[in-house]
Parts: structure tokens; C-alpha cells; sequence
């Protein structure tokens, strides 16, 4: 249902090598760049996520309440998505480890922009 999401920028270069890093984390790479925008994901025909200067020039700002979250296959890679993002200038929202009692492992970060973002692996066979 959903083709891609999308988060703003006022530095669209910073943001890239940001994204471009982080994402490599987990072997993902860059699908396309055009003139203010920039997708990342498995393939063109799969959900993307984008990062781009707001097309009516106003300043990107972020969405209280709003958040990107992105599923990864296992505590790992939570973990290590989670300490790229701090390592490239990402602030902590959230360190990594469980959520509740519904057995889903997440950790929180912001971008450099201030999108919070968080990176988790859902729970398996919970009712």
C-alpha cells in the first residue's frame, strides 16, 4: 500500500551522505537522486524512503508525533543501524533493546535534520 514515505532536509547534500551511510549499514543503497529529492530502498518496485528539500521552499521542519520506522531482520542490525546513526551525527531517542511486553526490539534515533526515525524487529507469533 504504501509505494514511499518521505522525510525533509535543509541541507540536501549533508542528508544524503548521512542516509547513504546509514543505509549501507544494512546494504541498501541510493535508487535514485534527482534535483531535491533522493530514494533509498531494495528495489524500484518495493516501498522507498526519501529524503528531499520541501518543494514550496519553505524550511523542513519535523513532525511532532511523527516517526519512520524501518524493520530489519534481526537485534543486530537494530544495533548497528542504531550506532551508525549516532556515529554520524544522529542524536539518541532511545537505546536498543525491548519495548513493552509484545516482544518487539527497537531502538530510536534523530537525523540531522530532526526526523526521529526507529529501526526494529517486530515480534514473532505475538496475539
Amino acid at each position: 500500500m504504501i509505494g514511499y514515505l518521505t522525510v525533509g532536509t535543509n541541507d540536501f547534500e549533508q542528508g544524503i551522505a548521512f542516509y547513504d551511510a546509514l543505509f549501507s549499514a544494512l546494504g541498501i543503497k541510493r535508487l535514485w537522486t534527482v534535483e531535491n529529492m533522493a530514494g533509498w530502498g531494495v528495489s524500484r518496485d518495493q516501498t522507498a524512503f526519501c529524503l528531499a528539500i520541501p518543494f514550496d521552499g519553505q524550511e523542513a521542519t519535523i513532525g511532532n508525533g511523527s516517526m519512520v520506522a524501518l524493520k530489519v531482520k534481526d537485534r543486530e542490525s537494530v544495533k548497528r543501524v542504531h550506532e551508525k546513526a549516532l556515529a554520524l551525527g544522529g542524536t539518541n531517542e532511545g537505546d536498543p533493546g525491548p519495548r513493552g511486553d509484545h516482544g518487539v526490539y527497537a531502538a530510536y534515533f534523530r537525523d540531522l535534520d530532526g526526523n526521529k526515525l526507529n529501526v526494529y524487529v517486530p515480534a514473532i507469533n505475538v496475539q
